[in-house]
């Protein structure tokens, strides 16, 4: 087995005991292998596929926000629940207001009021919650493959049945939408036991930020590309063409990916070699069966991590489902307008993720911070600045200019949790990335599910005086998952996570998890 790092066992193995204490933490080294220098490493390649299948995830999840707003006959069903909507005047400068000669297609259009709207949209997930363990356990003793492509490849197929659900009725829709979130449940906990194979320990953060934020940059095109499909083509399509584009890469991605380096054919001698040595018995998650349930449940840092992991989440699906909803009813833009402006936050999000992935691993690398105190800076950036963007948005009222901006502010400062408490599993439980994604991500998807009932409820009477109280609990939910993880939050591999707590050699944890 390689020794990574050019230290002697006694010279490391105090350092990497005393995670107790953030101060005597020990350092990232550099020393280990040095990496090959290749045009496009394999690794490299998977990260920009994965982008890719990230992005279709996104653009399948969201796409039916905005359609909801043109699947809805908005005068019916908002006067049958006495809905006091007209609290914003209608924009008079033109220019977001303009336009449009071409008529908007004649399709089908349902009474469904806000609550019916807010249990729809939450409906995804019901089944995104229950495949959540399962996946993150299957992933790691299987490998993340063969699951990451049928969650989509699932979800690609009930998306262009949407609009047959939607004129069967309510539960038909709500089922289905559920039974999209089961296959789509196991991608995140599945990418995270890839990486934990795949990713050399000082590359974790570029690697797993930049994948994962093709999620956000679907966001930001799916949504604007949806607005314009309800106002030229109809809602319809807009199932149509985001199912059947996430076909096509479900079938790229089963050509082209191997679940780990040393079952790829494609990857070069040397890459393989450094990735390996690199990992050295971290990467060892093939075949776990025993998993600690009692330790992983108990860790206070794994707690830390679901505590932050729900708080962000509260006002990331806050934002994901229903601020389509907030725009036409409160801010009073069309369609067009609406995909559009849902969509401008997350482009700052996107270079936000990116940005902070690559800062994160060049503070750890270059020994300027822990990876616990860069983890726990990353998440104060990403949960307490937009905490007080939401404030100031439910002070703003009807400035829609404003509230725009301040809202594209939140959601890119959001964007750098990512290289903090979202990664923060492969720091202190490698050989089980898979299952404590899984943990966290079902804890919290239930915002997902809360949100936008509770947006449904306080905005079925008062629009405005509703969002203000929904924008104030979603900055509270914020600074105080923050703060429970910057005083619990670990960098370092907890015991219980280790391959053999009493005879492994510790300088092998040292170089990625201090």
């Amino acid at each position: 087995m390689a020794i990574v790092g050019h230290v002697s066992v006694n010279s490391t193995s105090d350092d990497c005991q005393t995670e107790d204490s953030e101060e005597n933490e020990s350092q990232p080294l550099l020393s280990y292998t040095k990496q090959n220098k290749e045009c496009c490493p394999a690794r490299w390649k998977l990260a920009y596929l994965m982008f890719l299948g990230f992005y279709m995830v996104y653009a399948l999840r969201v796409n039916l926000s905005v359609a909801m707003v043109a699947m809805v006959n908005r005068t019916i069903s908002d006067s049958t629940a006495n809905v006091s909507i007209d609290v914003c005047p209608e924009h008079t400068d033109g220019q977001f207001n303009s336009t449009d000669n071409k008529e908007t297609p004649k399709v089908q259009v349902y009474n469904w009021t806000p609550r019916t709207q807010g249990i729809i949209l939450g409906a995804f997930f019901y089944g995104y919650i229950i495949t959540q363990i399962p996946g993150g356990y299957l992933a790691d003793r299987f490998g993340g493959k063969l699951l990451l492509g049928l969650g989509v490849i699932v979800t690609s197929v009930l998306t262009l049945l949407t609009p047959l659900a939607a004129e069967l009725g309510v539960p038909y829709l709500v089922i289905l939408r559920a039974l999209e979130g089961f296959g789509e449940g196991v991608t995140y906990p599945a990418m995270f036991a890839m990486w934990a194979k795949w990713a050399p320990p000082l590359e974790c953060s570029k690697l797993l930020t930049f994948s994962s934020s093709g999620g956000t940059f679907g966001t930001f095109t799916a949504l604007p590309l949806a607005g314009l499909i309800c106002q030229y083509c109809g809602w319809p399509y807009v199932f149509y063409i985001f199912g059947s584009a996430s076909c096509v890469w479900c079938l790229l991605w089963f050509l082209l990916v191997s679940s780990s380096p040393e079952t790829d054919p494609r990857i070069s001698r040397a890459e393989r070699e450094h990735i390996l040595t690199s990992l050295g018995s971290k990467g060892n998650t093939v075949n776990i069966v025993h998993i600690p349930v009692i330790s992983i449940l108990t860790s206070l840092p794994l707690w830390a991590i679901n505590i932050a992991h729900f708080s962000s989440s509260w006002s990331f699906y806050t934002l994901l489902t229903s601020m389509p909803l907030y725009l036409n009813d409160v801010l009073r833009f069309n369609i067009k307008e609406n995909g559009f402006l849902s969509a401008v936050p997350y482009i700052g999000s996107w270079l936000c993720c990116i940005l902070s992935g690559y800062i994160a691993d060049l503070l750890r690398s270059k020994k300027i911070f822990s990876t616990a105190r860069t983890r726990k800076l990353f998440t104060f950036i990403g949960m307490f600045i937009p905490a007080i963007f939401f404030i100031a948005v439910a002070f703003i009222g009807c400035d829609y200019k404003t509230s725009v901006l301040f809202l594209t502010l939140a959601t890119t400062f959001g964007g750098a949790s990512s290289a903090g408490v979202h990664i923060n599993h492969l720091d202190i439980a490698p050989r089980y990335a898979g299952v404590t994604f899984g943990i966290t991500n079902s804890f919290a998807s239930i915002p997902g599910t809360a949100a936008p009932l509770l947006v449904g409820f306080l905005t079925s009477q008062d629009v405005l005086a509703g969002w203000r109280n929904i924008f104030f609990i979603s900055a509270a939910v914020n600074v105080f998952g923050m703060l429970f993880y910057i005083v619990f939050g670990k960098g370092t591999v907890q015991d219980w996570a280790k391959e053999d707590s009493t005879a492994l050699l510790e300088e092998e944890y040292c170089p990625c998890n201090n």
